[in-house]
């Protein structure tokens, strides 16, 4: 863990947008749990949780399977917004598997505070 940010003004402009679009896509979708990825070539891919009868995928694997889907073959960073307290394990395994151990995830609170930075290793 890279620690506890309280101020999210002190995030990199691009990591703040990412947040900005996953606390975005939770609220205008009504889910739980909204997500955004960033790839190696800047391209960002926003999700919110996916529950279907047939499939459910967290937030934040759905964004990183639109990246996957889309051609990105790795990531720079990701940010999930949840009420949780952190990111869930296998939710760094999808963005470990893409993005690699070091690539940082973002966990946000509803109102878009940065709770944490994790690795995703």
């Amino acid at each position: 863990m890279l620690g506890d940010m309280t101020d999210s003004s002190a995030l990199d402009p691009e990591d703040r947008k990412i947040v900005t679009l996953a606390r975005s896509a939770r609220a205008r979708n009504g889910v739980p749990e909204g997500a955004a990825v960033r790839d190696e070539t800047g391209r960002t891919y926003v999700a919110g949780t996916v529950a279907l009868e047939s499939l459910e995928l967290s937030a934040l694997r759905t964004a990183v399977a639109m990246a996957v889907a889309s051609g990105a073959t790795s990531l720079e960073a990701a940010a999930v917004v949840t009420e949780d307290a952190g990111a869930r394990a296998e939710d760094l395994a999808a963005v470990r598997d893409l993005g690699g151990s070091g690539t940082p995830v973002l966990v946000a609170g509803p109102d878009g505070t940065v709770r944490t930075t994790v690795q995703a290793g």
